[in-house]
């Protein structure tokens, strides 16, 4: 769920229809303030009620929250708050004002502005259980899964029998990686209420991202059959059938979408990828053109990847290189930890990278590791593969020197980085790519080499690499320094960890038996989130947090996507890195998302290959 549906689902008040005199009105204007999700009709509908001669204080507050509603959910948020600030000047105790403020701020980013109105929500009324839920989804929003989960059971224990709050915090449960829970709770919601469409749309999303994409589709039918003109249920049933290879239902979904929203970003981008992947260059051109023109240019979270999709795509096209073939995924996962992929075969360049295109990025080296002899755990098939692949493609582009390292030891490891590190003094580029076992361990990322036995936890910081050591051996290069791992695999280590105690005091998080609590994971899923400087990028192969998915074909998904994208001409880095998630995310059907932290500065653009 984008942002912006936080106006159509959390923090729904409607107007204190009492303060209103009923003679006063026109009853059409009323209502298309009151309750239209028609946001020009609620806006125009408020602007005439506002004109009433005589309102008392209460009504004009309630008038003014409403059409702050409406500016906020055209993203249009800085009149949104101008409304909401009258709607409390004339009401300071206006729950509806505080609430769609709050939401208002989060989406202009201002985060600590967003909580302080709901948190004065809470004290003006500590036992209305949508104020818990509406602050537990900003908490969701923020990345605060321990404080929404809190929230959310609170708003349960409040109404026990209301199926929104059930709502929200499976959205919560599928944010942290836990969706068994979210599943239950979608359960209770339907139970609750088996006309409530959302909770349908979201267990069919939780039922794709679980990998069964029929079960999926049966939820998202139900959705719309509940609601024909939800453009959200259309949206995610398109993308559903796009997984699926299913391209004419998709096309038909996204064309009922696009009537209901004629200018929505997401929908553009979803319709182009499905022409793209029916062949039809054309009209996906096309499509991710009116996403870059449409006037929901905002920067919530649906539209923002979107846009980065849809121009990295038009990138891809100029490039003059044929696209890849991305199979359908399968309709039900036969295992939840792969998934099938072609082998990644390193292309070979129609003709050789020019000279002068390599001199002009300078002197690029790279690392390449790939673990897969694991002497206390089960092997891994991908990564000595996938650092084969990975390593020809490199010099296939025009790099000066490949180290590759395979079933590398911890010994191993630390003499490779330190070579390496001697060698980035000399570059202007360094490449580490990582595939293998990866961990978090009380907030830090390590690398396993082969020979760990990891006893318990402790024992990481003896037996493993932390990423921050991989982080320093590309300090000396002049330009580029890139960390690319492939290693947010499930842990096997984690059942054999003994647990010991932590070496500062141990987070605590709220706790109620109305859910439980997301874990502190002083051993967390996949790896954790890093904070990157300068001109530095780290690409995870599976987002912090999530684990990545395993090729049946004897390369990971996101190896694949590399190696089909590394080579393509005239497309800057960060372009190539969005087409590699893409692609990713399109061969798992959403399963798995590749996400890169850090930037890099703006005054020089760099290629792996330069243009023809």
């Amino acid at each position: 769920m984008s942002r912006r549906r936080l106006f159509a689902v959390a923090l729904s008040y409607g107007l204190v229809v009492a303060a209103v005199p009923s003679f006063a009105l026109d009853q059409r204007d009323f209502k298309n303030c009151d309750q239209s999700v028609d946001w020009d009709l609620k806006i125009a509908g408020c602007t005439k009620m506002l004109q009433v001669p005589k309102l008392p204080p209460e009504a004009l507050s309630a008038i003014y929250a409403a059409r702050g509603t409406g500016f906020a959910a055209k993203n249009d948020f800085s009149r949104a708050i101008v409304d909401f600030d009258e709607a409390l000047r004339l009401n300071s105790k206006s729950i509806a004002a505080l609430n769609n403020r709050g939401a208002a701020w989060l989406l202009k980013g201002e985060n600590a502005k967003a909580i302080a109105d709901l948190d004065a929500a809470v004290a003006l009324d500590p036992k209305n259980p949508s104020i818990f839920s509406a602050r537990g989804t900003l908490w969701r929003q923020l990345g605060e899964y321990n404080k929404s989960i809190a929230d959310l059971n609170e708003a349960i224990t409040l109404a026990p029998k209301v199926s929104q709050a059930y709502n929200n915090r499976a959205l919560t449960w599928k944010d942290a990686g836990e969706y068994d829970r979210a599943i239950a709770d979608l359960n209770e919601a339907i139970r609750l209420n088996p006309a409530d469409e959302k909770a349908y749309g979201n267990r069919g999303n939780l039922w794709r991202l679980e990998g069964d994409l029929e079960q999926a589709l049966i939820d998202l039918n139900t959705q719309i059959r509940l609601h024909p003109k939800d453009s959200i249920g259309l949206t995610l049933r398109g993308d559903t059938y796009r997984y699926k290879g299913e391209l004419d239902h998709a096309l038909a979904d996204y064309n009922a979408a696009l009537k209901i929203e004629p200018d929505a970003v997401a929908i553009f981008t979803g319709r182009g990828l499905t022409y793209e992947k029916a062949g039809d260059l054309t009209h996906a051109r096309e499509d991710f053109r009116k996403a870059l023109t449409s006037s929901e240019q905002s920067k919530i979270d649906d539209n923002r990847t979107s846009l980065e999709t849809a121009r990295s795509r038009l990138a891809a096209y100029d490039s003059g290189d044929a696209q890849p073939t991305i199979p359908a995924a399968p309709a039900r996962a036969a295992s939840e930890t792969s998934i099938p992929t072609p082998v990644a075969a390193a292309p070979i360049l129609t003709k050789p990278v020019a000279a002068t295109a390599i001199a002009k990025q300078g002197r690029r080296i790279a690392l390449v590791i790939g673990n897969s002899a694991y002497k206390n755990v089960p092997a891994l098939t991908n990564p000595q593969k996938d650092a084969n692949a990975i390593a020809t493609s490199l010099r296939n582009v025009g790099f000066d020197t490949v180290t590759l390292a395979v079933d590398a030891t911890r010994e191993k490891l630390i003499d490779s980085l330190r070579a390496f590190a001697d060698e980035a003094e000399k570059a202007d580029w360094a490449i580490v790519y990582y595939a293998g076992h990866g961990i978090e361990v009380n907030g830090q990322n390590y690398l396993i080499p082969t020979d760990a036995k990891l006893a318990s936890d402790r024992d990481v910081q003896f037996e493993a690499i932390p990423l921050d050591q991989v982080m320093a051996s590309l300090e000396g290069a002049k330009k580029l320094k890139l960390v690319l791992l492939d290693a947010c695999r499930d842990n096997p280590f984690a059942p054999q960890m003994r647990r010991t105690a932590p070496p500062a005091p141990a987070v605590v998080v709220a706790t109620s038996t109305a859910g439980g609590t997301v874990s502190s994971r002083s051993i967390g899923r996949g790896l954790g989130e890093v904070k990157v400087t300068g001109a530095s990028l780290v690409v995870f192969a599976a987002k912090h947090g999530e684990t990545a998915l395993d090729g049946e074909g004897g390369n990971s998904p996101f190896a694949v996507a590399m190696v089909q994208r590394i080579a393509t001409p005239g497309v800057e880095i960060n372009k190539i890195f969005r087409l590699v998630r893409d692609d990713v995310m399109e061969a798992t059907a959403g399963r798995q998302e590749p996400y890169t932290y850090g930037s890099l500065p703006g005054k020089e653009d760099f290629f792996f290959v330069a243009a023809k």
